[in-house]
């Protein structure tokens, strides 16, 4: 299958993949850890140099109307269709999802463009006659140059989380990718410039810590946001706004699934089996922890019956690296030795005629205490530890003491204790009886707690304030009129 750019991923700057003098970086593909690339491990110099072209188009870009943008969003999202199969390709290539997930991540990014080209018709200027012959307006601004810094999980999706909505809004960005899944987003970026969007608008620059420092620090870029780990979006969030700058941080989760026993036993085992281990376990929606309330053993047991018909190689792809592999074991076999009972065992999984790929079956670990590690921390792998309790209060206790607050869910029937429970949860995101409760656009997609850090999120609705300022402006053309303190 070819792939446009035959899988290069150089830095994009002013509209082209251009060859650098800096030291490289093989890009692993998790399915057969095979080497499929490498990447630059930019500098501050390159980061410069792309915020300079991206100064430059920002001019005539940003003075094109919102209408006149999104024009090229609409002919963008014709151009995803038609290149599906190998957007598809490429992250399942470089991430390590299945098939099926990679399609399902493409076809979310055609939504988020969607959205991007509805932008017309949602961001208003607001206009009132203030005071007789006076006139105040409210306008959406550009804030200029931009930078997004994106995570390895959803190497096609997260970057169109952002770059829709900031550059049809008028700004122009530098993107900087994972460097252990760069490959998508230069495709993005071709992609955008045979849409039609204009050299410099979109400017992507590999690399590590020294290319995210040097977006936090540059003085020309007004607004960051990131995706990745909670330590690191942290550090990002007090980087960025110490440089004046705005930032909206995503970080980690550590997701509970408060289970009653009267949920649907089917419903309810499944769900939370493709929470668990859908993408491997490798997003910051998946469930990780099952708050078990009274005698559940019914769904426990239909739950791992679940678990077992999910296949590495199969029907599950594989963790980003062998480092992540040996990172999520560790989990499990601390939790195991501290006393808590594996009851479907992931561990040691080996996938035939890809001996050489980074898989871990689905893992379920009964009777975890709140104290464990496993029950705290964020595992990023498709592990469930299920948590016992007698109580609705001390379930709800138990979701509330997490640092994170991402997501939290309920599977029950009774109306009234699903909004018990959803009233009281410390998550940003909530669902009932849904293992993945991601808000669909228009709704924005943002945590709570240590889960988030800043005051917008990056999605829907609520990106339009992040990614402009308001301009008021107060204006009179009838010196006739009656004047007062107003006017």
């Amino acid at each position: 299958m070819k792939i446009v750019s035959s899988i290069k991923s150089g830095n994009y700057i002013n509209g082209q993949v251009i060859d650098e003098d800096f030291e490289t970086l093989d890009v692993i593909s998790p399915l057969n850890g095979r080497t499929i690339s490498s990447v630059y491990l930019s500098d501050a110099s390159a980061v410069d140099r792309a915020v300079k072209t991206a100064q430059i188009a920002f001019g005539e870009w940003s003075s094109r109307t919102l209408k006149e943008r999104v024009q090229i969003f609409f002919k963008f999202r014709a151009l995803l269709e038609k290149h599906r199969d190998e957007l598809i390709h490429l992250v399942h290539l470089e991430n390590g999802k299945t098939m099926g997930e990679s399609a399902a991540e493409v076809d979310k990014g055609i939504e988020l463009c969607e959205f991007a080209c509805s932008l017309p018709q949602i961001v208003n200027d607001e206009i009132q006659e203030v005071s007789k012959g006076v006139e105040c307006r409210t306008s959406h601004v550009p804030l200029g140059v931009v930078a997004s810094i994106t995570p390895f999980n959803f190497p096609h999706m997260v970057p169109l989380w952002t770059i829709p909505n900031a550059i049809a809004l008028g700004n122009c960005m530098v993107l900087k990718p994972s460097e252990m899944t760069p490959l998508s987003a230069i495709l993005i970026a071709e992609l955008l410039e045979k849409a039609g969007l204009p050299k410099g608008v979109l400017n992507v620059v590999n690399g590590g810590k020294e290319a995210v420092e040097a977006i936090c620090d540059h003085p020309d870029i007004a607004a960051v946001s990131f995706v990745g780990s909670t330590k690191v979006a942290k550090i990002v969030y007090i980087r960025a706004t110490s440089n004046l700058k705005r930032c909206a941080a995503l970080g980690g989760a550590k997701n509970h699934l408060i289970v009653l026993d009267d949920a649907h036993v089917d419903m309810a085992a499944s769900n939370i089996a493709a929470s668990m281990a859908g993408c491997a376990g490798q997003r910051c929606m998946a469930a990780s922890a099952m708050v078990a309330v009274g005698q559940v053993d019914h769904i426990v047991a239909r739950l791992c019956e679940e678990a077992k018909k999910i296949v590495p190689g199969d029907n599950l792809g594989a963790v980003i690296s062998k480092t992540a592999k040996e990172r999520i074991e560790r989990y499990i076999t601390e939790a195991e030795a501290a006393g808590a009972k594996v009851l479907v065992d992931g561990r040691n999984t080996v996938v035939e005629g890809k001996e050489g790929g980074f898989y871990i079956a689905p893992t379920i670990i009964d009777y975890v205490s709140p104290d464990m590690n496993i029950a705290k921390e964020e595992v990023f792998g498709p592990v469930l530890a299920i948590i016992r309790t007698e109580t609705v209060d001390e379930a709800i206790a138990i979701e509330n003491s997490s640092n994170y607050g991402n997501a939290a869910s309920v599977f029950t029937q009774s109306g009234g204790w699903a909004r018990y429970i959803m009233d009281r949860v410390s998550a940003g995101m909530t669902g009932v009886n849904i293992g993945v409760p991601v808000p669909r656009e228009p709704f924005s997609f943002g945590g709570w707690n240590e889960s988030r850090f800043g005051s917008h999120d990056i999605t829907g609705r609520s990106s339009i304030a992040f990614w402009t300022r308001l301009k008021k402006t107060t204006t009179k053309w009838n010196p006739e009129a009656r004047t007062n303190w107003m006017s």
